[in-house]
């Protein structure tokens, strides 16, 4: 594992309780960051912090309602103080169907949680780097955001709005030595599968040349670097991890 250098760096990893999340929290750890665990799921949350040891610590958060991700910050701040790196992890994949006859409530939860929510964490740590003139945001969207996956509407025109919010938070901060950028990863073998359908999980896999689903340490290894001071120069940009699936 290449050494990545995050010594004196705080981070907020949201839905960082398991799959990419967590994983991506080890590795900040290991390169010498604290780490703040933002999680829905209050009991994962608690054991994870356990499993990742002292520098780490928990804070419930709905990032799809704006005041409990302010609240959530406020507590990181006080246990923490500044905020220097956001991975904005958390996400649903809601049902799998036809657009056409996709539940409308359903197309909204999903947007609240994986848009709004990662627009509202943005929103709200922003700030903090902007004053203190540094900070690295890893927005995680998806391959389905570029392609848009067949039954997943919901699912793909999020991921697709959080790249676009990349792109336009990168550039608003670009005078600064502020990166934001995001991931388009291919599917992992995480909790969120129990959400989709086996057929769908079966369409994934067949579109991934290397033939196999990603790895969540292999995602952790890529935000690492995008975390650290060494991504000084690319912003708004996207980052591929699709296992050779995207042809842009």
């Amino acid at each position: 594992m290449n050494t990545i250098d995050l010594n004196g760096k705080t981070a907020v990893v949201t839905g960082g309780a398991q799959g990419i999340g967590f994983a991506v929290a080890q590795r900040f750890i290991a390169s010498g960051a604290r780490v703040a665990i933002w999680d829905l799921d209050a009991a994962r949350g608690a054991d994870a912090v356990a499993s990742l040891g002292e520098q780490a610590h928990f804070v419930r958060v709905d990032q799809a309602d704006l005041g409990s991700v302010e609240a959530a910050a406020q507590a990181t701040r006080d246990a923490l103080g500044h905020v220097d790196i956001l991975v904005a992890n958390a996400g649903i994949a809601g049902s799998n169907g036809p657009t056409v006859d996709y539940d409308p409530a359903e197309f909204r939860k999903v947007i609240d949680v994986n848009l709004i929510g990662v627009f509202h964490v943005c929103r709200t740590l922003l700030p903090d780097m902007i004053a203190q003139g540094y900070g690295r945001v890893i927005n995680v969207a998806s391959i389905a955001g570029k392609e848009g996956n067949p039954n997943a509407c919901a699912y793909s025109a999020s991921k697709a709005g959080v790249i676009a919010l990349t792109k336009t938070l990168g550039k608003e901060t670009a005078a600064l030595d502020i990166a934001v950028n995001c991931i388009t990863p291919a599917a992992a073998r995480t909790r969120i599968f129990e959400q989709m359908s086996q057929t769908h999980i079966d369409y994934m896999l067949s579109k991934i040349p290397r033939g196999r689903f990603l790895e969540v340490e292999e995602a952790a290894n890529m935000v690492a670097w995008l975390a650290s001071a060494e991504n000084s120069f690319t912003t708004g940009a996207v980052f591929d991890l699709s296992g050779g699936r995207a042809t842009y």
